[in-house]
């Protein structure tokens, strides 16, 4: 794949992706505004990962029959209707509506960009290079999203916040995945596998009795929890340290920035560190830092352990993607990116509660603890990726 092609690849997904990052911080605001409670906040909230959920699959079958472009064109529609609508009728049910539409499309999205990109490379090395700096794509989205929406809702209404103002913000929205289209549609399609003549249907469950698939869905799993651990937990562990809200934002900041600076860095590495070996690393450093984050007293001390986590995690995307592809045969890479995304969607749906619960057992210092205990156990089954 060329590098102009990569790049507007990679612009059209943060585009689209972008306008559920917006909407995600725009509805909640505006429900909050319109006196609904924050449990009906939270219930809006998760509707944009729930689609993801249940649409995974269906959309990544979709995807291996139609190729690129048309999933992508779909995409482009619900995304638009879905902000669109809330600019028509900036009411509840239709930001619930919302939510479930941009949600839905950013999900069919990255089936149908990461199914590209991985078909467009030609050797495993360019397959590392390739998802290193697609993985880049949402870090970027998650910032100008929200960034671009809250300025609308302070700035282009009469006064902050009124109704003109998120009006304005869900049309700014409604018009991004227009230009994620325009960058993409230009992208060459590689040609799609046809079927083997005669072949048995396949089911994507099917692909979990494959044993290296089932262990890097598996490895997976726990690197994604990892992350959804310390989102979760790390505000809690400060707030009990007597650690400022803004220091504590401060420090998930710096885990995102680590996050998106070693995809910056491993294109320039591909060629001389394995994916197994990247994976493993990230899983022991992971473990140890687990271990030692309860014991940090100071900021800086947090801050620090933070970035080296960033770091760690975030080079693990970009690895089990390329192994993926390796290991799955070629008419079925949309089935096998769709059951990722729905075991990693489910898993942030679900890890929250079980951490919560956790929690209020064994404490804080005991989450962070027995998570790192169960990454050492995985440890394991990282070194025996094989493709």
């Amino acid at each position: 794949m060329k590098g102009s092609e990569l790049l507007r690849v990679i612009g059209a997904q943060v585009c689209l992706h972008a306008t559920m990052a917006g909407m995600r911080l725009a509805t909640p605001l505006l429900a909050l505004q319109q006196g609904y409670s924050a449990a009906a906040v939270g219930l809006l909230i998760a509707l944009f990962a729930l689609t993801q959920v249940f649409l995974a699959l269906p959309a990544g079958r979709f995807t291996d029959r139609h190729g690129f472009k048309r999933p992508l064109w779909l995409s482009v529609l619900a995304a638009s209707a879905g902000a669109g609508l809330a600019v028509i009728f900036p009411t509840f049910p239709v930001m619930c509506l919302a939510a479930l539409l941009t949600g839905g499309a950013t999900g069919a999205t990255v089936i149908a960009l990461q199914r590209h990109v991985g078909r467009s490379a030609t050797n495993p090395t360019q397959l590392k290079r390739v998802f290193s700096w697609l993985a880049i794509a949402p870090a970027v989205a998650n910032f100008v999203g929200p960034f671009l929406a809250g300025l609308l809702i302070d700035h282009a209404g009469h006064a902050p916040a009124d109704m003109q103002a998120f009006r304005v913000s869900f049309a700014v929205l409604a018009f991004l995945p227009v230009i994620c289209w325009m960058l993409a549609r230009g992208a060459h399609e590689p040609p799609r596998t046809a079927p083997v003549a005669g072949a048995a249907p396949t089911r994507a469950w099917d692909l979990l009795r494959e044993p290296m698939f089932r262990r890097l869905l598996f490895v997976n799993w726990l690197q994604s929890s990892s992350w959804d651990v310390h989102a979760f937990v790390l505000p809690v562990l400060g707030h009990d340290r007597g650690i400022s809200a803004s220091v504590i934002g401060s420090i998930l900041g710096a885990f995102a920035i680590a996050a998106a600076a070693i995809r910056m860095v491993l294109p320039l590495v591909a060629s001389r560190a394995s994916e197994r070996s990247v994976i493993l690393s990230s899983t022991v450093v992971t473990a140890a830092m687990f271990a030692v984050y309860p014991l940090l007293n100071s900021a800086w001390t947090m801050g620090i352990c933070s970035v080296i986590l960033g770091f760690a995690l975030g080079a693990v995307q970009p690895m089990v993607m390329s192994m993926l592809h390796q290991i799955t045969p070629h008419a079925r890479h949309g089935e096998a990116l769709g059951l990722r995304l729905m075991t990693i969607n489910a898993s942030s749906v679900a890890m929250p509660m079980l951490f919560g619960s956790l929690g209020a057992l064994i404490g804080i210092t005991g989450v962070f603890w027995v998570v790192g205990g169960v990454l050492a156990l995985g440890a394991r089954a990282t070194w025996g990726l094989k493709i």
